[in-house]
């Protein structure tokens, strides 16, 4: 009797273990690196996830590219900072994930040079207007488990080098228990003049240029929805909860929802969606993209500051598999 009850308890402990061995092995470990040259790389599990650009020089600005979705896909577009086969090649400054306004203080951080250059030859007038968004510190570059943080501080600096604006991103990266790869993102705008107008222009905001194969205009299935329902086209311009891109990437259907937390600046924000591949939440711009009689403008005086918050999820399937509608509510809250 000593014998099977020994027996029964060895084979619990060692299923147990096994059961444990198994739990640890398929849990996501997260690890942030800080490379020599500047930039900082998020890995899943020692795979790269995203990395935080602050060294490109042809840019004005910092960004977060390559995105890595579930899967192993590359879930942004890769141009301007490689070419890839079949891409479309417009809008140069629609760097993967990143943020820039298009007149703050009279300065532009959503254009740049590129932008300006046909032929080799660059519009200097343009040129002029260009700000720059310099990464000053890193506050923060932490991972533990199945999260990771990262908080830095870029200031935008006018071509002589004046600081005019100060930002503090803070980034949270986790992954879902559906696999959804997720970027809380929080920017603060900070005053740093006596006083700066930030222009309510249409191309300014946190911007997200997916993968060419998901846009709507590669006609192979990419759509954009909003929480309203309202797909395409019809999604512009509206004030929404939140945003989903999806469409085939790699033959599989993935998407990109941005999801506006109640707490960011002017939520439910506009926004500036288009069926080439980008979509931008801009509560900047209340006229030239909601429509409304509004402008926008609003000043920036020095020690004042505004909030920015938003969720990337990269997730698989469309927008109803990965439970967006849900996953907003669970942000929201």
């Amino acid at each position: 009797m000593l014998n099977k009850i020994n027996h029964r308890m060895i084979l619990v402990a060692i299923v147990g273990s096994a059961l444990s061995t198994l739990a640890i092995a398929g849990a996501t470990e997260f690890s942030i690196k800080r490379e020599d040259s500047g930039d900082i790389t998020i890995n899943i599990d020692g795979e790269l996830f995203t990395r935080y650009v602050t060294t490109d020089q042809v840019t004005n600005k910092c960004y977060f590219w390559p995105v890595i979705g579930p899967g192993g896909s590359q879930m942004t577009r890769a141009f301007p900072m490689k070419d890839v086969k079949g891409e479309r090649q417009d809008h140069p400054h629609h760097r993967s994930v990143c943020f820039g306004l298009q007149n703050a203080g009279g300065f532009n951080t959503w254009h740049e040079q590129l932008t300006f250059t046909k032929n080799g030859k660059v519009d200097e007038k343009k040129l002029a207007t260009l700000g720059r968004q310099m990464h000053t510190k890193v506050i923060k570059a932490e991972a533990s488990g199945n999260s990771a943080t990262l908080v830095v501080v870029c200031d935008n600096v006018t071509p002589d080098g004046e600081v005019y604006m100060r930002q503090t991103r803070t980034v949270k990266f986790h992954v879902a228990d559906n696999g959804s790869r997720i970027m809380d993102v929080e920017i603060v705008l900070f005053g740093v003049k006596d006083e700066i107008t930030v222009v309510g222009k249409k191309d300014s905001g946190f911007s997200v240029r997916v993968a060419h194969s998901m846009c709507v205009d590669a006609k192979l299935g990419g759509r954009i929805v909003n929480s309203h329902g309202d797909e395409d086209g019809k999604a512009w311009g509206k004030r929404a909860a939140w945003v989903d891109f999806n469409g085939p990437v790699n033959g599989v259907t993935m998407g990109v929802a941005m999801l506006n937390h109640p707490g960011s600046f002017r939520h439910p924000t506009p926004w500036h969606v288009r069926s080439y591949g980008l979509f931008t939440a801009n509560p900047f711009a209340l006229k030239e993209v909601a429509g409304e009689q509004d402008r926008g403008d609003f000043e920036l005086a020095k020690g004042q500051s505004i909030v920015l918050r938003h969720r990337l999820i990269f997730h698989d399937g469309d927008e109803k598999k990965a439970e967006i509608a849900e996953a907003w509510k669970a942000y929201s809250n």
